[in-house]
């Protein structure tokens, strides 16, 4: 009997977003690449109907070697992941991965652990303190791990690619990760 092959995934090649467009990313992805603002907000806008958040999962995970470098995490160390779908009308147009260190679960930002289906962006961004840094942007493809996660259950064919943005934000002095992966339904944001 064969051992069955363990597939190695590899993460994905984050850029500044405050560059030029991801190369090779369609024109209709560019603004919501770039775009500064509450993506949960824009996501609300664009949806004709009944937005929603779907929680995948919440639990106790190690991030990825880049994401654990950004939040400034030793090696082994735990963060609270938690990945999300927003949705409009039952289908879903971004997957969302937030990581969050257990050292940034203390004073307010305890709250952030306890969100349910409510969106992460409409905490972050009602608090004036809240502090963004720098937008990253990359494109995903079959090689890497959040590649699959996003579209894991989901009834699409595979694309080739997937485009994505990640951001290092400061809420309550602590930090937290959010990754956020366009999925193949997302219609092109209004202007």
């Amino acid at each position: 009997m064969s051992t069955p092959t363990r597939i190695a995934f590899h993460e994905a090649h984050w850029l500044d977003a405050a560059q030029a467009p991801l190369p090779g990313a369609p024109r209709r992805f560019h603004r919501w690449l770039r775009d500064p603002a509450s993506l949960t907000r824009r996501v609300i806008g664009a949806c004709p109907g009944r937005f929603r958040v779907q929680v995948l999962r919440q639990h106790w995970a190690r991030p990825l070697p880049s994401e654990a470098a950004l939040l400034g995490m030793r090696r082994g160390e735990r963060a609270l992941l938690r990945e999300v779908r927003l949705q409009c009308d039952g289908r879903s147009w971004v997957f969302a991965r937030t990581l969050i260190p257990v050292g940034s679960l203390r004073g307010r930002a305890r709250r952030l652990g306890q969100l349910g289906s409510r969106p992460l962006g409409a905490v972050l961004f009602a608090d004036p303190t809240t502090r963004r840094g720098a937008l990253q942007q990359a494109r995903l493809g079959p090689r890497h791990a959040l590649f699959h996660e996003a579209l894991a259950g989901l009834p699409v064919e595979r694309p080739e690619a997937l485009w994505g943005r990640r951001t290092l934000f400061i809420y309550a002095g602590q930090p937290l990760l959010v990754n956020e992966i366009f999925l193949p339904g997302i219609p092109e944001p209004a202007r």
